[in-house]
């Protein structure tokens, strides 16, 4: 019998990158689940702050080569790597000229939202669940941390719906107070559509351009959601998740071991 498969898509990891409590979460989970007898992989951008030569970095060629779609215009995904120090765990990253190589995340150097932080979105989501894909890796959970990964859920739905790669998977989607105030481009909902399989009737929770709107689309399409940091309550993501299987965290408690409990009753 195989171990079951958890799948981390995220936004930040410590050391790699480490912004909040995304990057401190992702950096400890991981490791607990692959020490008690799962399997991991982790999924991250590439940014052009993360050092490829200090961090060891190195471009896997066999999963490279891949083009994603957005607004009717090509995209090269390139695929890199990195052993998480101090762990037996290997660390994909998504990379991209135009996207990811600027040496800031999502604010340029005046602290400006970038304008195209929607594009870079659809394109990590996207690129992830196609990396995948090409991994033939087929995961029990997908568990996406972070705003960046909020369309993973409905893709996961509706492209790779009947994919025997993610046919067992349940998806589970983390709640963080780590956001923003600006609105996405107005662009978001109309490139994030994929002809008539994503429709503007799908991306209606994404509408509000927010923050916000992004986790309650990312809850929408999810199996299964966790409270982090983020009070569900105050945020108004307690009714979007009503119907979900959703855990809430008391980080005075030991939250590694709850996390893999819930894994564990998601799986079955």
């Amino acid at each position: 019998m195989t171990n079951n498969r958890i799948l981390f898509i995220t936004q930040e990891m410590n050391p790699y990158l480490a912004l909040s409590e995304i990057g401190k979460t992702v950096r400890q989970l991981p490791q607990y689940v692959q020490e008690n007898g799962m399997e991991i992989r982790v999924l991250m951008p590439r940014f052009g702050n993360i050092n490829e030569r200090r961090n060891r970095l190195h471009e896997v060629v066999r999963l490279s080569g891949m083009n994603i779609i957005i607004d009717d215009e090509d995209f090269p995904l390139i695929i890199k790597v990195a052993s998480l120090p101090g762990a037996r765990i290997q660390v994909y990253f998504l990379d991209n000229e135009e996207y990811f190589k600027r040496k800031f995340v999502f604010r340029d150097k005046e602290k400006k939202f970038y304008n195209d932080n929607s594009d870079r979105t659809i394109f990590f989501c996207k690129g992830a669940l196609e990396t995948v894909k090409k991994f033939g890796w087929a995961p029990d959970i997908i568990h996406c941390h972070g705003w960046m990964t909020s369309l993973v859920p409905l893709y996961l739905k509706t492209i790779h719906e009947g994919d025997p790669v993610f046919a067992e998977a349940k998806v589970v989607y983390s709640i963080y107070n780590e956001g923003f105030s600006e609105k996405m481009d107005e662009s978001f909902i109309e490139k994030a559509q994929v002809g008539d399989v994503v429709t503007a009737d799908h991306l209606k929770p994404f509408e509000g351009l927010t923050f916000e709107a992004l986790q309650k689309g990312g809850i929408q399409y999810s199996d299964a959601v966790i409270e982090g940091e983020a009070d569900m309550e105050i945020k108004g993501y307690k009714d979007a998740a009503k119907d979900k299987t959703w855990l809430e965290l008391d980080y005075s408690e030991d939250v590694l071991s709850k996390y893999l409990e819930f894994y564990k009753m998601l799986i079955g």
